[in-house]
């Protein structure tokens, strides 16, 4: 940046203006590391990044005010792919434009290798995928009398927001205070990138004196916010002549965009996700993150396993081929059970659930029938369509990584107030996949009492514990144990004062102002405690990467356009093991949701950059699924008890979006015979492979 020039003809008085110069403490977004300014200072990294802010009573003239602003810039070498970044290009982030390496060693792998009856190779690539929550990204940020920095908005992690402005502001964490707003989906989207926008509202109505409003319109939105990561992943596998496997060697490559982001904790996720629920002796992952100038990439839904997971997946129709074997058979064969060991050293000892979904997806689905039906149907020259159908068995780790709830320390609390009421307290975020439900249910089973004696405390930072972010599969397996257990102590001091729960309202408002005394609530409040069983070591990548995984499967039943090769999905059959459903309507709709989402990145959302800008960023030329692309769904909950989840629940958020694309891909196979191995599936890419 060479310079700043205000048109002197713009009555400059009617706004204000900030730049980097005006930020009181430190010019960052405060995340895992604190590479990305809040506003840029005298480089730009990517097109989309922040040099200057202007607001205005009159949101018109704030748009005017814009086009009198002229930034005079030095352009400079840019790297715009992986492949540029793998050549050194740049560079983005001296020296190498590595953001993060990670590796995952078990057994050996190239003597394994060289004594494999066939050894089978294949590359496979998937790209951004936007995450299309409902409202856009949007802040309301103002200074209380006291000092006090309050902002509102749409958000997932009210915490990860409040870390930042206590950096960007140079405040204590009792002077920022942050409140989610009524939130319209997330899907990982408004976990980070809200940060930056309500870092940039509050530095405005700081120099304003007043409140201020930024809400981002839907194409600014899908400009600048962060995306999934594109990734490029290569396979080399070992295995029998009958299919058993022998070795994997598995190279990952992510693109994290011009800053670092979560951009660590997802290659960690994809990188361990890598190998797919199989066993294998001999593994080796290798997975990078490289940095270019474009937009940073962030958390979306799957958080780096469905990338990882659609080639480990596909990966096996190329295996079946080069075997002259059916997929599904093979799978079988190498699928996890009670006490396999994962390439970390992790012995899966309690809840592994593959075994049980993919019998109940196939069945479900009438996997064997269609099969058989679908090549006659094929052969047939009558026909208007290709069929086919295909199948995709997925792990999901539930919660953080490693020591990573430990590091977290989350804590909930239940209270009982003076007039009876139970209030729950945590800093879990409700996006429309049913938290407060949760948690009202869980407070009332554990209590003995009716539901609508429970409410739900809006997420506060003022006002509840810091229970961690709402990401990762752990809001009700890790926080909804915590409000259990809460809820547990409760119960305790409740029977202790009365010798059993009371039955009526009336009854417990007498029971509380006796057990509160003078005080306004009995609060109880409790913090994550780690398994002692669970052990990882995080420099070496040994152990127990995750307390339990998920489990789900998907048969997908499409048919391809022999005219114009488009794709239809007639009907998508799912199943998940999460634990124990804790209602089960919210848990088909978290599913129901999950592969409708995977299958508008399998099949429709391509995103076109140029010069490291998206080209279609509207929801007119960037197409997501809609209901009328929406196929006939057919989901079943296999439940396989967690005995550290609350009532035996594990996650369910996530799962859902690692299980349809290679399914899709592997129903396309079966459909035309053309194995395609890249994102989305177009018609135009089936016409160009045939």
């Amino acid at each position: 940046i060479k310079g700043i020039r205000f048109d002197p003809s713009f009555p400059w008085d009617e706004c204000v203006t900030v730049t980097a110069a005006d930020i009181p403490g430190t010019n960052c977004v405060a995340l895992i590391e604190d590479d990305q300014p809040l506003l840029a200072d005298g480089e730009v990294r990517h097109a989309m990044e922040a040099v200057l802010l202007v607001a205005h009573a009159d949101r018109a003239r704030a748009w005017e005010a814009l086009r009198h602003v002229h930034v005079e810039y030095e352009p400079l070498e840019a790297v715009l792919t992986m492949e540029q970044a793998l050549e050194g290009a740049g560079p983005v982030r001296p020296p190498d434009n590595v953001i993060k390496r990670i590796d995952i060693d078990r057994g050996d792998v190239e003597a394994a290798m060289a004594g494999a009856e066939v050894v089978v190779e294949g590359e496979y690539r998937v790209p951004h995928q936007e995450q299309a929550y409902i409202e856009n990204q949007g802040m309301v940020a103002r200074f209380e009398d006291d000092g006090t920095l309050l902002v509102e908005g749409s958000l997932q992690c009210p915490y990860y927001v409040q870390k930042a402005l206590v950096r960007a502001f140079a405040l204590p964490e009792d002077k920022v205070r942050v409140v989610q707003a009524s939130t319209g989906g997330g899907f990982g989207g408004k976990e980070e990138y809200p940060s930056m926008v309500a870092g940039h509202a509050a530095l405005l109505a700081r120099k304003a004196g007043r409140p201020v409003k930024m809400v981002y319109d839907r194409t600014e939105d899908m400009l600048a916010t962060t995306k999934r990561h594109p990734a490029w992943i290569r396979h080399r596998t070992g295995v029998t002549k009958q299919g058993h496997l022998v070795a994997q060697d598995i190279d990952v490559l992510m693109d994290g965009g011009a800053y670092a982001t979560l951009s660590a904790v997802v290659l960690s996720r994809g990188a361990l996700h890598a190998t797919g629920p199989y066993e294998c002796p001999n593994v080796r992952v290798r997975a990078r993150m490289v940095a270019t100038h474009t937009p940073p990439n962030g958390a979306f839904r799957g958080f780096g396993a469905p990338q990882t997971l659609f080639a480990a997946e596909l990966h096996w129709e190329r295996i079946a081929a080069a075997l002259k074997k059916d997929a599904l058979r093979l799978r079988r064969m190498n699928l996890v059970r009670s006490g396999s060991e994962t390439a970390t050293g992790q012995v899966l000892d309690e809840s592994v659930g593959a075994r049980e979904v993919l019998e109940s997806v196939v069945r479900r689905g009438h996997y064997a029938e269609k099969k058989k039906e679908y090549a006659r149907w094929n052969r047939a020259r009558d026909k208007g369509t290709w069929r086919g159908i295909g199948v995709s068995v997925c792990h999901h780790g539930a919660g953080f990584t490693g020591n990573g709830e430990t590091f977290l320390a989350s804590r909930a609390a239940v209270a009982l107030t003076r007039k009876g009421e139970i209030r729950v307290l945590a800093a879990s975020t409700e996006i429309g996949q049913g938290t407060i439900s949760m948690f009202t249910s869980l407070a009332a089973r554990t209590l003995g009492v009716p539901e609508e004696w429970v409410t739900v405390e809006k997420p506060d930072t003022g006002l509840v514990p810091d229970s961690g972010p709402t990401v990762a599969s752990r809001t009700c397996m890790i926080v909804g144990a915590l409000v259990e257990r809460a809820a547990r102590r409760l119960r305790e001091r409740v029977l202790e004062a009365g010798e059993r729960v009371p039955s009526s309202r009336e009854e417990m408002a007498r029971l509380a102002r006796r057990l509160c005394g003078k005080e306004p609530e009995l609060r109880f409040e409790v913090g994550y405690v780690a398994p002692p069983e669970i052990q990882w070591v995080e420099k070496t990548y040994r152990g127990d990467a995750y307390p339990v995984y998920g489990y789900g499967d998907t048969v997908v039943d499409l048919e391809v356009d022999r005219a114009t090769f488009e794709i239809r999905v007639r009907r998508l059959t799912a199943a998940v093991d999460v634990g124990r459903a804790l209602n089960r309507r919210l848990v088909e709709g978290q599913v129901m949701g999950g592969v409708t989402q995977a299958l508008g990145w399998a099949l429709l959302e391509n995103t076109e950059y140029r010069a490291g800008i998206l080209q279609n960023p509207q929801l007119t030329n960037y197409l997501i699924p809609t209901s009328l692309d929406t196929p006939p769904l057919d989901v079943a909950i296999v439940e396989k008890p967690y005995s550290r989840g609350p009532l035996g629940a594990k996650g369910v958020g996530e799962l859902p979006m690692d299980i349809p694309a290679p399914a899709v891909a592997a129903a396309v196979h079966d459909a035309t015979g053309l194995l395609l191995t890249e994102l989305p599936i177009l018609p135009e890419r089936i016409l160009e492979a045939l």
